[in-house]
């Protein structure tokens, strides 16, 4: 899949997971170093830098990040998900995908329906 766009366009996006259950429907596993869906109205295209301040519940800090759009559910689309991106995280977020799958050891497996699958 070839990646267009790039470039920095919408300023920073703060991702806000109170619980478990919304860190499993907003996180991606299938997506290469990790990824995160992120619900937004704002305008992206595949390619786009993204950055992030993921206030995550347990952790006393906000979490920045950066990643690049890999995944768009716009509007009006006919199933019930939220209308958003998807990002893949930059390789230095390695901590941050183990702490995340660490956290949802229990829920990787199920059946339940996210975000984006």
């Amino acid at each position: 899949m070839e990646i267009s766009g790039g470039g920095m366009r919408h300023g920073i996006i703060t991702l806000t997971i109170p619980d478990a259950n919304e860190l499993h429907a907003c996180y991606m596993p299938f997506i290469n170093r990790g990824g995160l869906f992120i619900p937004t109205r704002k305008q992206f295209v595949l390619g786009d830098e993204v950055f992030v301040v993921l206030d995550l519940f347990g952790e006393a800090e906000k979490i920045p990040l950066a990643g690049t759009v890999v995944w768009i559910t716009p509007a009006g689309v006919v199933t019930s998900r939220k209308q958003g991106i998807g990002i893949q995280l930059n390789a230095d977020a390695g901590p941050l995908v183990a702490k995340i799958e660490t956290l949802l050891v229990d829920l990787l497996t199920t059946d339940r329906l996210t975000h984006s699958l």
